[in-house]
């Protein structure tokens, strides 16, 4: 089972961008947590993090064929790019939706998603911890879909 974890915009910049949202903890954390709770569940994964849209559409097209599911933090792409949503429709994979912070209790215009809509589910406000959930959440969709 291999997933594609995406991030988008600005979370390259994690622990120096507002820290008492996002915490003091560096994107290169981040991607050591994430390696490590995929090998903890079994899964692969590959890293992909950029702040340019396209770059993260043509991601999400790549993807097809390579792999099981998709876990993305679009940050604040989420609230603005149908053509990420229209991505992750087009290539049919599984996909579950993260963000660090809980963006239902921040700004108003951070309360609406368009990615959610091609996702299993949005998990949000659990820092960290909130990537290993996806990770599993997508994990035991594709285990009880016939993906190994």
């Amino acid at each position: 089972m291999t997933i594609l974890v995406i991030n988008g915009p600005n979370l390259n910049m994690l622990g120096i961008r507002e820290p008492e949202i996002y915490g003091r903890e560096t994107y290169a954390e981040l991607e050591e947590y994430i390696r490590r709770s995929a090998r903890e569940l079994g899964v692969d994964v590959e890293l992909f993090q950029s702040n340019h849209e396209g770059a993260i559409v043509d991601r999400i097209q790549e993807a097809y064929g390579k792999f099981d599911g998709i876990v993305i933090n679009p940050a604040a792409y989420t609230h603005t790019s149908i053509a990420i949503l229209d991505a992750l429709k087009a290539v049919g994979l599984p996909a579950v939706e993260v963000h660090l912070s809980d963006v239902s209790r921040r700004e108003p215009f951070r309360r609406r998603s368009y990615v959610s809509r091609a996702c299993l589910r949005t998990i949000a406000g659990q820092g960290f911890a909130g990537y290993a959930e996806a990770l599993r959440v997508l994990a035991e969709h594709l285990s009880a879909n016939g993906n190994k």
